[in-house]
């Protein structure tokens, strides 16, 4: 049989854990920016050293992140070698603390080879693949990354003559999906908890990550994930943590949740993302990239390196897709026209709402009622310059809707809720904290949807903004489910005004300034089991913590929002208004300042050439255009411009004299020059 040529996998370590062994062993150090020395005996070496996992090396942690934060240029590869090592120390101090559990050498190496294997399946840029490109090729296929990695597993024992017994393979395959009805036998439960902990989010995966892209985005952090890992133990089958560390487990999600906000779903990072999805969806007919991921052999050379694959072809067929991976390249970037901020029980709405289709109709509608001779004075004004072939031109496939969920590791709810804990006192009782056992100061929502919207071509600008709020006008915010209006009643203040529950509000708490108020007597906390969310844990969500929610600051009498406002009769009528910070004129078209500035240097080029200064008074234009609406704030249009021109157009030579003389002068008196 073949498995006589095999070598057996787990028998490779022997005794190299063995205290008693003397002298030179087998075992490998890697040294780690976050970990330091990362010790690995043969078993996982030999895994180490395949294609399969060599591949990883290939693919960047934080995919398109890397063309925003230059420093985020690590590897799937060391995360995964910094998994496998939490793993294993977790694994280890289990088995060393807590004889009684019973755990095994084969435990510990399972676990610690599913912790190297977890991301074995992941694609170019990494979450591009599975959650973006995947889906849209193949909207049928349910796939993930983690069912990639079994295939991609299963060839590396194949193809590297690696033997392991079909019990233990299951084994190890279950432990990277967290699911324990996956085994060929009864195993620990507690030990599905350590990789892909489907319980609380609490694995050794998240440990790394979080540390990991936060020292490469150079953010320093407080967390202590060796505290962390000797604070925890197995009670009833679960891995507890002692009470003493609560706060430094809320820390640790509150950074995850931060590193979503700030670094994962960056607006350049996702224009990126969406540019990638294009130029590959071009690529696809030729290519045929999506199916490589059925055959372990193909899939073994998809990596970020596709992108070169598309653009060092000759093949005619790919120009679409060059051409946009060629955008990438100068940074003529998808724009982000505008955002905003929803509750997290929005999101099947904003989906069913807020679709490209939708926005375009938005925009035509306005533009069609302007063009009425009863249209009001101000819509007219507003569509003056928006040209009738832009207007003709605007479609579906110019828009991008984007819907980005981020929450603290457990969707809405408080993660604390789903954790148990002991303390010195009770070493072996495991149970939920109380509020007030940790703090009162955690934030009062624990997650949200942000909604983003862009445009392929920059031309198109102000008028998809314009049909984007025409939407979001009419979008009123659904009301929260029944169980929390059940829980949090709408109640009046000492002003009269009605307080809305938390989820009512379009702004969302800035997880980087939770809320710090004195809860009001109202808000109280009763035994244990009193005012709890719908997630059942003493934490619930909004209501039980407290903070804020019904909290006795001063408010606007319609509520703590502009966004939100109160029938009298009781009935929460909520509407979304526009995003104050990022409204444009119609016509305005985003340009990059060194693209303006070749624009620019080209003008005065072809002045000095030929005569009259044609071209460059088009550029002189559209730079001015572009700075009148970036100006902002009060006043006429013409105020605007003139308040907002800097040193863009200072540093022009104006060559037409006369007037161009006399706005340079203005312009340099406004500015005190």
């Amino acid at each position: 049989m073949a498995s006589h040529t095999r070598r057996m996998l787990l028998e490779l370590d022997d005794r190299w854990t063995d205290e008693k062994i003397e002298g030179s062993t087998s075992v490998r150090r890697f040294k780690d920016s976050i970990h330091d020395y990362l010790p690995f005996g043969p078993t996982i070496c030999a895994i180490i050293d395949t294609p399969q996992f060599q591949r990883l090396r290939n693919i960047k942690q934080l995919g398109t992140s890397y063309y925003v934060w230059p420093g985020a240029s690590h590897n799937r590869f060391e995360h995964c070698l910094g998994v496998a090592y939490l793993a294993q120390t977790l694994a280890i101090h289990l088995k060393e603390s807590q004889p009684s559990l019973g755990i095994t050498q084969r435990d510990v190496q399972c676990v610690t080879i599913a912790g190297l294997c977890h991301d074995l399946g992941h694609g170019p840029w990494s979450h591009v693949w599975d959650s973006m490109f995947i889906p849209s090729i193949l909207p049928e296929k349910k796939w993930c990354h983690e069912d990639a990695s079994r295939l991609m597993f299963d060839a590396l024992l194949e193809e590297n003559e690696l033997y392991l017994a079909p019990e233990d393979a299951a084994f190890v395959k279950a432990l990277i999906m967290g699911d324990m009805s996956m085994t060929m036998k009864p195993e620990k439960p507690y030990l599905f908890q350590i990789v892909a902990n489907k319980k609380n989010g609490l694995d050794v995966d998240k440990f790394d990550y979080i540390a990991r892209d936060s020292h490469a985005i150079d953010q320093k952090s407080n967390l202590s994930l060796t505290r962390l890992i000797y604070s925890s133990r197995v009670i009833d089958d679960e891995i507890c943590y002692d009470i003493k560390d609560a706060l430094q487990i809320f820390e640790l999600c509150h950074t995850r949740m931060s590193l979503h906000k700030r670094i994962y779903t960056h607006k350049t990072a996702k224009a990126i993302e969406y540019m990638i999805v294009d130029a590959l969806t071009k690529a696809e007919p030729v290519m045929h990239i999506a199916r490589r991921l059925e055959d372990p052999k193909e899939y073994l050379y998809l990596t970020d390196y596709i992108q070169i694959e598309i653009e060092a072809s000759k093949d005619p067929r790919l120009a679409e897709a060059q051409a946009i991976l060629h955008r990438v390249r100068v940074r003529d970037l998808y724009s982000s026209v505008d955002f905003k901020v929803f509750p997290w029980h929005c999101k099947s709405k904003l989906k069913e709402v807020f679709t490209p289709e939708s926005v375009v109709n938005g925009f035509k509608r306005l533009y069609q009622q302007s063009k009425q001779r009863d249209a009001s004075a101000e819509l007219k004004e507003l569509f003056k310059d928006v040209g009738e072939d832009d207007a003709t031109a605007l479609g579906p496939e110019h828009v991008i809707i984007d819907l980005t969920a981020m929450h603290h590791g457990m969707q809405d709810s408080n993660p604390l809720d789903f954790v148990k804990f002991y303390s010195k006192h009770n070493p072996n009782k495991g149970i939920p904290a109380n509020p007030d056992d940790v703090s009162v100061t955690l934030p009062s929502a624990f997650g949200e949807v942000k909604l983003r919207v862009y445009t392929r071509e920059s031309r198109f600008f102000g008028l998809v903004q314009l049909g984007y709020r025409e939407v979001l006008r009419n979008f009123q915010i659904p009301s929260p489910p029944r169980s929390r209006e059940l829980t949090e009643p709408l109640e009046e203040d000492e002003t009269g005004a009605l307080d809305l529950p938390l989820e009512l509000e379009p702004e969302p708490v800035d997880p980087l300034t939770p809320p710090a108020e004195t809860p009001s007597a109202s808000s109280s906390f009763g035994p244990l089991g009193s005012k709890r969310g719908r997630a059942g844990g003493p934490f619930g969500r909004a209501v039980s913590m407290g903070m804020g929610a019904l909290g006795t600051r001063p408010r606007a009498p319609v509520g703590r929002s502009k966004s939100a406002m109160v029938d009298r009769a009781g009935a929460a009528v909520v509407r979304a208004v526009d995003n104050q910070f990022t409204t444009v004129a119609p016509t305005f078209k985003p340009r990059s300042p060194t693209r303006t500035t070749k624009g620019v240097k080209r003008g005065r080029e072809e002045e000095g050439a030929g005569g009259e200064a044609e071209g460059s008074g088009v550029v002189r234009a559209e730079t001015a255009a572009t700075v009148v609406v970036s100006g902002g704030g009060g006043g006429t249009d013409g105020e605007k411009g003139r308040e907002g021109e800097l040193d863009l157009d200072l540093d022009h030579d104006f060559e037409g004299g006369g007037k161009d003389l006399e706005d340079r002068g203005r312009k340099r008196s406004k500015l005190g020059v």
